[in-house]
């Protein structure tokens, strides 16, 4: 484990260069870079013990029964600016879930409401195998124009602009995905989708939290989480 830590961690954190250069601008760190403070695990009051923070950066270790759970902003948001790094492990598999109304006695997990912009290992994970599945898209609702993802073991850099129903998701400073949510397309999307089925609530909040996704245990890291209101 401590191991497969340090390749995750294998690039400083940036995180309190970014806090000092972006916070004059109107960004907010969503991470002191020491706790996880402002975050807990969804569905639960406090964060899960397998959220550890090292270097500044949020990382799932899920050893000797550590509880994780999608480490989830105690904070909505409606129409933002978000920024952030994330790093996976080999055949590793995650997300950055947004727009997250959170209510257990309804939706029982985060992507019951909430779109995802997929994190993967797209060479060792299964998921790498389908359309829509892959690093840097919408999940299963809209693919990537343009792979920009990074090998394992490098961190990726992630903008999600959502604005007034305007989407664009960035990876590695490309826009890699713009939709529009809401409207009439938006609906077939998710109509031929695997949310098909989903409860009703499915990516119709326009207000949410945002959560990183604990998938399976597999070991992932995030960082330098900044964002704008819009």
């Amino acid at each position: 484990m401590k191991k497969a830590l340090s390749l995750l961690l294998l690039t400083g954190s940036l995180f309190a260069h970014a806090q000092k250069g972006e916070t004059q601008k109107g960004w907010k760190a969503l991470s002191d870079g020491k706790t996880t403070r402002g975050w807990h695990s969804y569905g639960s009051s406090v964060a899960g013990s397998a959220w550890e923070v090292h270097d500044g950066a949020f990382c799932l270790n899920m050893t000797n029964g550590k509880k994780g759970g999608d480490l989830t902003t105690d904070e909505e948001f409606e129409n933002f600016d978000l920024k952030l790094e994330w790093k996976i492990s080999p055949k590793g598999n995650s997300g950055i879930i947004f727009l997250v109304h959170e209510d257990t006695t309804v939706y029982k997990a985060s992507y019951f409401t909430g779109l995802e912009m997929q994190v993967l290992d797209n060479d060792g994970h299964p998921d790498g195998k389908y359309y829509k599945h892959r690093a840097g898209d919408l999940y299963d609702l809209v693919a990537s124009s343009k792979e920009t993802v990074k090998p394992v073991g490098e961190w990726n850099q992630v903008e999600i602009v959502c604005n007034r129903g305007s989407l664009k998701l960035y990876l590695n400073g490309t826009n890699v995905v713009s939709t529009t949510l809401w409207d009439a397309h938006w609906n077939e999307l998710v109509a031929h989708s695997k949310f098909k089925n989903f409860p009703p609530g499915f990516a119709q909040y326009h207000k949410g939290r945002i959560a990183l996704q604990e998938h399976d245990g597999n070991e992932v890291c995030f960082r330098n989480i900044m964002i704008k209101k819009l």
